[in-house]
Formats: structure tokens, C-alpha cells, sequence
């Protein structure tokens, strides 16, 4: 462990972050740097509490306490080494993840939790400001040909696991630029790109090979892919996003939060757009519908271009600040949260439901009504239940629809394989990773919907040492998770 006593003697410290004012006015990384002794001491805190559950919050499994007493004792090299036995990219789960580890933290039964969120960013920040991390190409070539479906998380840690292996691996992306929802999806502001580029670079120098603009079923067919490969890996993510079926859902100015947040990182990347092409926030009444990690990034985004107020909707009432007695530890604590783009500003409203949206002359969105509602059982099931009289206007220029997302699609690709889809859509995979097709693989959220950088990352080293096992009859890759 890290010092006997120092989580009695340390408080908890917040993760610095640039001042509101200063980061709004620019797109890059809202998190500052710790000093180093306070690092030191939120290391320190991590305590000896003889089962680690944060192990168990963590689908990566990272060996936290290992790298805790690491930085306590000042070892950096040795701890990096650490948290890349179980992590290929510390620097997006130290950014975009939620860190349920932290709600699994022994220390967080009556206390704050460690802040290993912020540890385990310190550590790759200083591994790549010393030169640590080097490309690892394979000692010995397997002459087995690996296709990875999507450059996401999943896709790209399956695509580097496997290389390491000794494996040919190509990625084909579909976008003009590799990273998937890491480049397109995460703003700059939370996660620079020059992040996924220094990462890429270094996947490349081990000899995995890339193809961005390559629409796989389109413009290389399930048939081909085949007959090219040894193996396939789809790690194309949840791309369908959830749509808002109310009246004036068509008018103009109404918008999938996608559709916002990648013209942005576009723009970011130097693209321009069209004045009728552009979706753009300044001067304008923006309201973001969901209330999740997606909504937040529409609100920073909005606030970064000059929004003139923005507004957060969300239909669960508002959490509560501690643990209620349903939530007990080591349960995802469900508490009230404020991201760094809530700090910035906006009003959020919870318990709101959307009711329509009401044009202007011009048939672009003016206004949003919503009504109030309250959770209710009605026949035993949960229920929202709308509160009579309790409908509000608000103005509204620009609304995005931050829902979540519903699955993969159903593209031809899926089709030309062969594989089977699942009662909800999503790519069917039997324990070893597998679909119901000979070595056609998947992973991340194309197979298991919606969810964490985390799971994506853990599920893509899982199913390249399926796909290892599969082509070689045995593997030294990492054991898969159940």
C-alpha cells in the first residue's frame, strides 16, 4: 500500500482545472496539472483495505493500489509499467471515462474515494513527457492476417494487442480520420486530438496499418474481407442515435447531438463550413436534451462558440447529493454530479420532459414546451407521469438531442458476413468473442450497446486474445474477461 496512515491525514483534493473564463475562450484541455506534492499525497491516501474493490469497478481491471503505492513512493517508470499491463490508453480513460472505480473505493464507504481518475492521467502525462512510451513491434511474425472493423476504443485496442501478438493488423475506418468516437465524438476541450495522434503514431511505428475512408460492406465487401483476412473484428460501435418523436421535431435547428459535436472537432481540425451548413451556437438560445455525458459536451461546445443562454434537460429528477439507502457502496454511487461544462455556466432542469417544438415563420425552432413529471409505479412498472399545469416555454434557437444511441444499425456488411444480431440489435457474440460466424469477431458497443471508454477498452484486449487463441491455438495475450 501507500502510507499507512494517509488517508487520515490527507484530504481529498479536486482535480485542477483551468479558470472558467480562460478555457472557455479556447478549445484546448480544461484539466490542469497537479503539483506534485499534492499528487503525492492523493496517492497516499489509497489505504490497505484488504480486498481492493476498486478492481471490481474497474472492467479493465487495473491494478490500482499497485500504482498508488507507486507515485507515493516516487517510482513512475515502475508505475506506468503497471497501469499499461492492463490498459493500452490511460490518457482517454484518464480523460473521457467516469471512473467507476472510484465509486467502488473502500476509502468512499464514509469518506471521499481516492482520486484514481486523476492518478492514472498524471502517470501516462509524465510517461510521455519523459520519452517512456515507445512503440512495441513483435519479436516474431505470425504471417496471420487480422481485419479491425472501427477505430474506436474497442477497435484500437484490439488492433494493438493483436499486432503485439505478431499479427498482421489492418483498420479500416469509415470516417476520414481514424479515432472513431475519440476523435469525432469527445470535444477537444475534454480531449485534444493531438492525444489520439501521439497514440496512433505509436501504433503505427508497431506495424498496424490503417485505412481511414474505407466504408466496410460499401467499399470493401464482407466476401473480400474474408477472403483477405484470417480473422475479423467488428468494433464499429453504437452509431444509431436515439431520435425524439414530438411535434416540430422536423423544423430547422433541431439537431442529433453527433451531427454538433463532430462539425466541431471538424472545425478544430481546420474544416470550414457553409454559413447553411454550419451549426453554430453563438448569440443563440440553446437547449440540450439529456442529461449524460453527451448533453454536457453539447453544453461546453455551446458555451466555447458564444452561446447567449443554454439550457439542460433532463427527465429523472434530480439525484441526490450522498447515497441514498438504495445505493448503498459499492453500487455506481447515483448522486447529483457537476461537470466541468456545468461550472461554466447553463441552467439544468430536471424531472422535464419534452413536449414540442414550436417554428418561427421561417420554420426554424423558437421555442421548446416542456411539462414536469414525476415518477409514479402504474401496473408495476416505473412510470413518468406528467404534473397537470406544470408546462413552461422556454426560447430555444438550437436543440440537441442528446439521447443516447440505439444500436449499430443494420448495414450490409453485417449481411454479407453473415453474422447474427441479437433481440436489440446489436452483433451476437458467443464467450470467446465470437459470432455465430468461423472468425468473424466483435467487441465494444457494436455487441454490447451503449456504454464506458472503459468496457470498450476492456472488451477489444479481451477479443484480440480470443482472436489469438483462435488463429494460433494458444496466446500470451492477457486473459479475457468473462
Amino acid at each position: 500500500m501507500a502510507k499507512v496512515t494517509g488517508f487520515l491525514e490527507y484530504p481529498v483534493a479536486k482535480q485542477p482545472y483551468r479558470p472558467v473564463a480562460e478555457r472557455v475562450a479556447d478549445w484546448r484541455q480544461v484539466m490542469d496539472k497537479w503539483e506534485p506534492d499534492t499528487l503525492n499525497r492523493q496517492a497516499a491516501r489509497c489505504m490497505d483495505c484488504g480486498v481492493p474493490f476498486c478492481h471490481q469497478g474497474c472492467p479493465l481491471g487495473n491494478l490500482i493500489p499497485d500504482w498508488n503505492d507507486l507515485i507515493w513512493r516516487e517510482r513512475w517508470h515502475d508505475a506506468i509499467d503497471r497501469l499499461h499491463a492492463t490498459n493500452n490508453f490511460p490518457e482517454f480513460t484518464g480523460t473521457a471515462c467516469p471512473a467507476p472505480c472510484e465509486g467502488s473505493c473502500v476509502l468512499g464507504i464514509n469518506n471521499n474515494p481516492v482520486t484514481i481518475k486523476a492518478i492514472e492521467l498524471a502517470i501516462i502525462d509524465r510517461a510521455f513527457a519523459e520519452g517512456w512510451v515507445k512503440p512495441q513491434p513483435p519479436a516474431v511474425e505470425t504471417g496471420k492476417r487480422v481485419a479491425v472493423i472501427g477505430s474506436g476504443p474497442a477497435g484500437l485496442a484490439a488492433a494493438q494487442q493483436l499486432r503485439r501478438a505478431g499479427h498482421q493488423v489492418t483498420v479500416f475506418e469509415r470516417a476520414d480520420r481514424v479515432g472513431g468516437l475519440l476523435r469525432y465524438g469527445i470535444p477537444e476541450f475534454k480531449l485534444e486530438k493531438r492525444v489520439v495522434e501521439r497514440r496512433l503514431r505509436q501504433m503505427e511505428a508497431e506495424g498496424v496499418v490503417f485505412r481511414p475512408g474505407v466504408d466496410a460492406g460499401s467499399d470493401i465487401t464482407g466476401t473480400e474481407l474474408k477472403a483477405q483476412f484470417d480473422a475479423i473484428v467488428l468494433a464499429g460501435g453504437a452509431t444509431v442515435p436515439r431520435d425524439l418523436a414530438v411535434p416540430g421535431r422536423e423544423f430547422g435547428g433541431v439537431h442529433f447531438a453527433m451531427e454538433y459535436l463532430t462539425q466541431q472537432n471538424r472545425r478544430c481540425e481546420g474544416e470550414a463550413f457553409a454559413d447553411d451548413d454550419a451549426i453554430n451556437a453563438a448569440n443563440k438560445h440553446v437547449i440540450v436534451i439529456g442529461g449524460g455525458d453527451t448533453g454536457a459536451d453539447c453544453l461546453g461546445t455551446a458555451h466555447r462558440q458564444g452561446a447567449k443562454a443554454v439550457y439542460q434537460l433532463e427527465i429523472l429528477p434530480e439525484p441526490p447529493q450522498q447515497r441514498a439507502a438504495d445505493n448503498p457502496w459499492p453500487e455506481w454511487p447515483r448522486v447529483f454530479r457537476v461537470s466541468s461544462a456545468h461550472e461554466e455556466g447553463g441552467e439544468r432542469l430536471f424531472a422535464a420532459s419534452t413536449k414540442e417544438f414550436l417554428a418561427g415563420a421561417d420554420g426554424r425552432v423558437r421555442a421548446l414546451r416542456l411539462i414536469r413529471v414525476e415518477q409514479q409505479i402504474v401496473a408495476g412498472r416505473p412510470t413518468f407521469v406528467e404534473v397537470a399545469g406544470s408546462e413552461q416555454e422556454l426560447p430555444c434557437d438550437l436543440a440537441f438531442l442528446a439521447l443516447g444511441f440505439t444500436g449499430p444499425g443494420n448495414g450490409p456488411l453485417f449481411a454479407q458476413l453473415g453474422v447474427s444480431l441479437s433481440e436489440r440489435g446489436n452483433v451476437a457474440r458467443d464467450r470467446n468473442w465470437m459470432t455465430n460466424v468461423p472468425g468473424v469477431f466483435t467487441a465494444g458497443d457494436m455487441q454490447r450497446g451503449q456504454s464506458l471508454i472503459v468496457w470498450a477498452i476492456a472488451e477489444g484486449r479481451s477479443a484480440a486474445r480470443a482472436i489469438d487463441l483462435f488463429l494460433m491455438g494458444h496466446s500470451d495475450l492477457p486473459a479475457p474477461l468473462a
